[in-house]
């Protein structure tokens, strides 16, 4: 990769082919508030893409794209700004900061080869940004921090730059010193650490000058912890003596070995910036062109052929096999469909036909798929304005419409070579959420609208519950489903109405007990005679159901025993309770009855069975059964006694707790469901959003009768 100067120099912009230059793929990462968007627009007009902050060619401003995003006043997709700076082309990626939406995250630095992690000098630091950095670390992302809001009344860069640097390590140092500052607030000139240069805006527009005799102090006092550490990373061993004795560093080699490290991963430089005066704005484009890693730097996510076979000796080469993703996917009613995608290998091009494979997400409603499709323009997007391009190279990220049977995930490649990335890790969703169609043209409606925004949303999933017969939405918090429930209603004209959500409930018997079913009526002509004699007794959790023949003397002929265990498992199905919650793992032993020659029948003997059943279980008792997930939850080690004692408060019992490093601990639980509906929601407020947990089904226990009497009595 060329070398640029990360620390000082003129900026040059211009528009050359896009073929001709390199790129960048920059997620832009940070929590709500952290001023990303303005700093979007900060370093589009600073690169000149466009002339005032706030607007596009279209009239249109950055953050507008979406309505809902605009109801919801936070950034809640990913979108994409291009722009060109010294013959390079940095396709930024402002990602959301929003925990519910933290799935567009990981889309995000999925097409970025890098991320810049955007902290506000004039908010304390919270949970969200240990999570979010923790994110990024996950994935093993090339990291640098952008420090914003300088020019804030509240900022405090000495004091944020610290709380960075215990929060997310000692290797997070800045490449820039603030300086001069302005009368309003704010500093009016960045000194470069490793140039020894001094940036000064304060006429309004850059100005390269010498340090004054007081900024040279400032600067030589700080720059040796910086020069320290990129030496720390450096490949010659020889560099610490050199500088150790007294050595004067050539800044070139300092400049190689901080992007080296930069790429690595290994250290993380830290640019302060005023959007809206303009210091940083240029210094942050010369880092992200010239110190930020090239797609060639970044490796290639696993590939298979369709039958499962590793697919070896790919590379970011626009000449080789076209192999492409799509990260994210949106749906408009006049649009159409627009997917996202991000080119690993080879060269897409207008109207060529591509292989559409989709093979991982079956279990959040994608149907698995592999098929051809031819695909339209490619365009550039910024804002609503779709800019068109004639091709989109290895490396780059470009806009398709109207691929309609691509969705989030999916992998584009050549017909005649068809591969399979494996997507990105996606969350889980875990607050769920019952709805109902409001009308009947909104039922008719609700299942095509669901497909669309399941196929844009791979964080969505739709379950329709066998138990409780509800139509269940798992959603990643109470955002996420407000978002879901939005674009239903302005996008599909789908309303719908959120319900109470009913847990799985089961009953088992609480004891032994005999009951007798008796069916007869007489209306004319054929009859209904039907009577039969059992004994029920409870079985250990999970037995399942037995039922057993112990009638003698034909008092029940041989062909309507059958119909006595269809209509007992009937019953068990509907529940004996005015819950109606299925019946479980219990024992039926049919030992006498009665019939006619005449009037007794199948449909006699199945209802007979389900009378039978029911009046046992009123003898015996029923058992509410409830179930148990086990949970792992992971806090910051300051609140394991708060969130400990809240998991009690739930009737839950804790199992183990386990330090996993970087002062966060796991705490494993096992608890009921019915104690857990809204746990999303929060763990994120008792956390302040730092904490995150994972559930699964364990096994059905009793409920307390307490509370089982309650739930009987409020569905009598």
């Amino acid at each position: 990769m060329a070398t640029r100067n990360p620390t000082g120099g003129p900026a040059q912009s211009g528009a050359p082919a896009a073929d001709e230059l390199d790129i960048r793929n920059v997620a832009l990462v940070g929590p709500t508030g952290s001023g990303k968007t303005t700093l979007v627009e900060a370093l589009l007009v600073a690169s000149g893409t466009i002339h005032r902050a706030g607007s596009v060619t279209d009239g249109s401003t950055i953050s507008d794209h979406d309505e809902a995003e605009q109801r919801q006043q936070r950034s809640i997709n990913l979108a994409l700004a291009p722009i060109v700076h010294d013959q390079v082309k940095i396709n930024l990626i402002d990602s959301p900061g929003y925990a519910d939406f933290v799935g567009d995250l990981r889309a995000g630095l999925r097409a970025a080869d890098c991320a810049l992690f955007a902290v506000s000098a004039a908010e304390p630091l919270d949970g969200a940004t240990q999570m979010l950095w923790a994110e990024c670390e996950a994935v093993g992302m090339p990291r640098a921090v952008v420090l914003t809001k300088l020019d804030h009344p509240r900022a405090d860069y000495a004091g944020t730059l610290a709380a960075i640097r215990s929060l997310l390590g000692d290797k997070v140092l800045p490449l820039y010193l603030p300086m001069a500052q302005a009368p309003e607030g704010g500093p009016t000139a960045l000194a470069g650490m490793l140039s020894g240069r001094v940036f000064d805006y304060a006429t309004g527009s850059r100005v390269e000058r010498d340090p004054a005799p007081d900024e040279a102090a400032r600067l030589q006092e700080a720059r040796g912890e910086l020069i320290e550490g990129v030496i720390e990373e450096s490949e010659d061993e020889t560099l610490m003596d050199r500088y150790l004795a007294g050595d004067d560093i050539d800044p070139k080699v300092l400049i190689d070995d901080l992007e080296r490290a930069v790429a690595r991963g290994s250290f993380h430089p830290v640019i302060p910036i005023c959007s809206g005066t303009g210091p940083g704005t240029h210094e942050l484009l010369e880092v992200m062109a010239g110190a930020f890693p090239s797609p060639a730097e970044h490796p290639i996510p696993e590939v298979t052929t369709l039958d499962g076979h590793e697919r070896r000796g790919l590379s970011c080469d626009p000449a080789g096999p076209l192999l492409a993703e799509v990260v994210k996917t949106t749906s408009d009613p006049y649009v159409g469909r627009v997917s996202l995608v991000r080119v690993f290998s080879g060269t897409l091009r207008p109207d060529a036909t591509v292989h559409v494979s989709g093979h991982f997400l079956a279990d959040r409603g994608h149907q698995e798929h592999d098929e051809d499709e031819r695909i339209g323009a490619l365009s550039c997007p910024l804002g609503k304005a779709q800019r068109v391009v004639s091709s989109a190279r290895a490396g780059d990220i470009v806009a398709i419409a109207k691929l309609s049977r691509a969705e989030t995930g999916d992998t584009l490649s050549d017909p005649s070579e068809p591969l399979l990335m494996r997507p990105w890790s996606m969350p889980e969703p875990l607050l769920p959420m019952a709805i109902v169609p409001r009308a009947k043209a909104d039922e008719d409606k609700l299942s095509q609208g669901l497909s669309r925004i399941v196929a844009e949303d791979p964080t969505l999933r739709v379950e329709n519950n066998p138990e409780t017969h509800q139509l269940v939405l798992w959603t990643m918090g109470e955002a996420h489903g407000d978002v879901v429930l939005d674009r239903l209603s302005s996008r599909y004209g789908v309303h719908v109405d959120q319900v109470d959500l009913r847990t799985p409930l089961r009953e088992t018997l609480a004891g032994r007990a005999t009951g007798r079913g008796r069916h007869v009526k007489q209306t004319g002509g054929h009859g209904q005679y039907a009577v039969c004699e059992i004994e029920v007794e409870p079985l250990p959790e999970g037995a399942g159901f037995e039922f057993v023949d112990k009638v003698v003397g034909g008092a029940v002929p041989r062909q309507f025993i059958p119909s006595v265990e269809k209509g007992v498992r009937a019953q068990m199905e509907r529940g004996t309770t005015p819950g109606a919650y299925s019946m479980v793992d219990i024992k039926v032993t049919l030992y006498d009855g009665k019939a006619h020659s005449v009037d007794s029948s199948d449909m006699a003997f199945q209802t007979a069975g389900a009378l039978a059943l029911k009046d046992a279980a009123a003898k015996a008792g029923v058992n509410l059964l409830e179930p148990v997930d086990e949970m792992a939850v992971m806090v910051p080690d300051d609140y394991v006694g708060t969130i400990m004692g809240d998991l009690a408060g739930r009737r839950g019992r804790v199992v183990g707790t386990e330090s996993v490093g970087g002062g966060r601990t796991v705490i494993r639980a096992e608890v009921p469901q019915t104690e857990i509906v809204r746990y999303a929601i929060d763990l994120r407020a008792m956390s302040h959003g730092a904490g995150t947990f994972t559930r699964s089904f364990a096994r059905y226990e009793p409920m307390p009768r307490n509370l089982a009497d309650k739930i009987v009595a409020a569905a009598s």
